[in-house]
C-alpha cells in the first residue's frame, strides 16, 4: 500500500486547528469608514449599502461609544457637505463637516486614530476631484492645489492621518510638503497607491453623492486590466514619502495586495469598497451565503495575501464576532 503523507493530522480537532492557524484577524486590523452628513438629522441608512448609515454630527457621540466599546481604533472619515460648487470651497474650509467632526471626535476620544479622506469629489458640485476645465477635463496641478489645501485643514482640526484619495499626479509629495511647512511633521499620509477605476464603488457614491455629474474618472484612476501601470502609481507614492500605502479594492484584486507586499516595507492597508460589502448584505439577506462565515473568510484572505490593515463597512460586525 501506498504510504500516503498525513497532512490532516494538524487540523483533526478544533483544538489543533486553531494551534496551526497561520492567519489571524484582530480587532485592531480594522478601519471603519464613516458617512458624516450635514443634509441628515438623525442617522439616515443608505438604501443600497444596508447597515451603513449617514451620520449628523449631533449622533457622533453614540456612534464613537460604540466603536471604542468593541475597540475598534481607528475611523475613515467623508463629509457630505449640504452646500457643493465648482471649486469645493467646504472640503478645505475651517468649519467644513469633516473638520468639524474630527475636533468633535478628538474632544470624545483623543486617543482614537482619525483618518481623513482628502478628496473633493463629495464637494464640488461636478463630482470630480478637483477643478475642471471648460470641457469637462480635470485639471491636475491645479487640483493638487486643492487637495493640499483641504489636507492642512484636516491637519489643523487634528487629524492624525491623512489620505489623498483622488490619484492625482504628485499629490502625496504635494501634501507631505505642505504639512511638514505647516508644521504637521507628525501627520501621517497614507496613499491611495493603487486605486483602481473600479465598478465595485457604485453604492460609495450614493452614499457620499459623489457621482461624476459628466464623464468619468478614468483619467485619474488605474484601468483594471493594468499590472505594471499600479506598480508604477505605487512606486511614486513610496518617492514621495507616503507613510503606508492602499490598494483599492481589494476582493477582486488580491493579486496586487500580494504583489504590493513583495515590494515595500511600508504598511500595506486594503480597502474592502461598498460594492463589495453590498454583495455580500443582498446574498445574505437572500439566504444564499452565511454572512458571518463569508465576512471572517475575506478578512482573512486579504490578510493572507498581504495586508496588515482593512477598511471595511463590516468591521463593527466583524469586531462583535472576533470579540
Amino acid at each position: 500500500m501506498t504510504e500516503f503523507k498525513r497532512n490532516r493530522k494538524t487540523r483533526i480537532s478544533d483544538n489543533l486547528r486553531e494551534l496551526f492557524q497561520e492567519q489571524h484577524l484582530h480587532v485592531t486590523d480594522l478601519i471603519y469608514p464613516m458617512f458624516i452628513s450635514e443634509e441628515v438629522d438623525a442617522p439616515q441608512e443608505i438604501k443600497s449599502m444596508p447597515g451603513t448609515y449617514q451620520i449628523p454630527l449631533n449622533s457622533l457621540p453614540q456612534e464613537i461609544e460604540e466603536i471604542q466599546s468593541l475597540g475598534i481604533k481607528a475611523v475613515l472619515l467623508f463629509g457630505i457637505p449640504k452646500v457643493k460648487d465648482a471649486e469645493g470651497n467646504q472640503a478645505y474650509a475651517k468649519d467644513g463637516i469633516v473638520q468639524r467632526a474630527i475636533r468633535q471626535i478628538k474632544q470624545l476620544a483623543p486617543d482614537l486614530i482619525v483618518i481623513a479622506d482628502t478628496c473633493l469629489c463629495e464637494y464640488t458640485d461636478h463630482g470630480h476631484c478637483g477643478h475642471i476645465n471648460h470641457e469637462g477635463f480635470l485639471v491636475n496641478d491645479a487640483s493638487v492645489e486643492l487637495s493640499v489645501r483641504t489636507a492642512v485643514s484636516q491637519a489643523e482640526a487634528g487629524a492624525d492621518i491623512i489620505a489623498p484619495s483622488s490619484c492625482l499626479d504628485g499629490v502625496a509629495g504635494e501634501i507631505r510638503q505642505a504639512l511638514d511647512a505647516a508644521g504637521y511633521t507628525y501627520t501621517s499620509v497614507m496613499g491611495y497607491s493603487i486605486k483602481f477605476a473600479s465598478a465595485f464603488y457604485g453604492p460609495f457614491r450614493d452614499a457620499a453623492d459623489s457621482a461624476p455629474k459628466m464623464g468619468n474618472r478614468k483619467t485619474y484612476q488605474i484601468p483594471t486590466s493594468n499590472q505594471r501601470e499600479a506598480l508604477r502609481e505605487l512606486n511614486s507614492d513610496i518617492e514621495e514619502g507616503v507613510d503606508m500605502v492602499i490598494v483599492k479594492p481589494a476582493m477582486a484584486f488580491m493579486d496586487m495586495i500580494y504583489q504590493t507586499r513583495q515590494m515595500t516595507n511600508l504598511p500595506v492597508v486594503v480597502y474592502n469598497v461598498s460594492g463589495e460589502y453590498s454583495m455580500i448584505e443582498a446574498a445574505a439577506s437572500n439566504g444564499w451565503i452565511s454572512k458571518e462565515q463569508i465576512i471572517i473568510e475575506l478578512m482573512l484572505s486579504f490578510k493572507r495575501a498581504g495586508a496588515d490593515l482593512i477598511i471595511t463597512y463590516h468591521a463593527k460586525e466583524i469586531a462583535k464576532l472576533i470579540q
